[in-house]
């Protein structure tokens, strides 16, 4: 893909599960395009490795998201480091067991909710009273067609993704008048080490449903989120852009 534009100078951003696939790639795109990136990962190791790749834009922070004590010591060392925080990207997230509902346990639907929505609010929380002081600010979190749709037999991940999608209309309404803009991506099935955790026929009946006939690339994910993020989405809130391969046409 070509180089991205320089929009994001003197951003500051974090970047929750940055460590891997999605976030990875969208970490590299916000630093290629000007800002200080938090690289946010719970693997110290990965966030260490990949923010020594992506360079002194970037600084890795060790973090389990689904935690308030580590979330308000991540917001408050990227303050103390940076003095500011402009945009904030929701990435972590876990598909969680494939199994019907009749075989799920009370943990694992706390698992995966915990890690992909709790973890949303809590680093959203997190921020949003230092952008509504600043009178500024960007949230972009990763919700997924299966949040749309609905996959059979991963209903904790589907239920999570949906609840992104409502907490982010609920929210950019909430702070519209604080030059706050709160808006979510929808990937269909991205090439990450996410799909090792999916069973080949379940894999197999996502991909069959992208007209495209092919996996999404994580880079093409980060563009879209690069876009929301900076001022050329000035005019965009509230919404879900969906990077599907055709796959959501509504």
């Amino acid at each position: 893909m070509p180089s991205p534009p320089r929009n994001l100078e003197n951003r500051t951003a974090i970047v929750t599960g940055g460590a891997r696939g999605i976030g990875r790639a969208i970490a590299q795109r916000l630093a290629d395009a000007g800002a200080r990136v938090g690289v946010v990962d719970i693997d110290p190791a990965a966030a260490e490795s990949a923010a020594t790749d992506i360079g002194p834009a970037a600084v890795p922070i060790q973090a389990d998201v689904s935690r308030s004590d580590d979330v308000s010591r991540m917001v408050a060392a990227l303050l103390e480091q940076w003095g500011d925080i402009h945009i904030l990207v929701n990435n972590a997230g876990i598909i969680g067991r494939d199994v019907p509902v009749r075989d799920l346990t009370e943990e694992d639907w706390d698992h995966v909710l915990n890690v992909n929505l709790k973890s949303v609010f809590l680093c959203s929380r997190a921020v949003i009273g230092h952008m509504i002081d600043r009178n500024r600010g960007a949230i972009v979190s990763m919700a997924s067609i299966a949040g749309k749709e609905g996959n059979p037999s991963m209903i904790p991940y589907s239920v999570s993704k949906a609840g992104i999608i409502c907490f982010t209309k609920s929210l950019a309404r909430e702070v519209l008048s604080h030059n706050i803009r709160v808006n979510c991506v929808a990937p269909a099935l991205i090439e990450t080490d996410l799909i090792k955790e999916v069973e080949q026929e379940q894999l197999d009946y996502m991909v069959s449903k992208i007209p495209m006939g092919r996996l999404g690339r994580p880079e093409e994910v980060a563009a879209v989120v690069h876009f929301l993020a900076s001022d050329e989405a000035s005019f965009t809130t509230g919404q879900c852009y969906d990077v599907s391969g055709g796959r959501a046409t509504y």
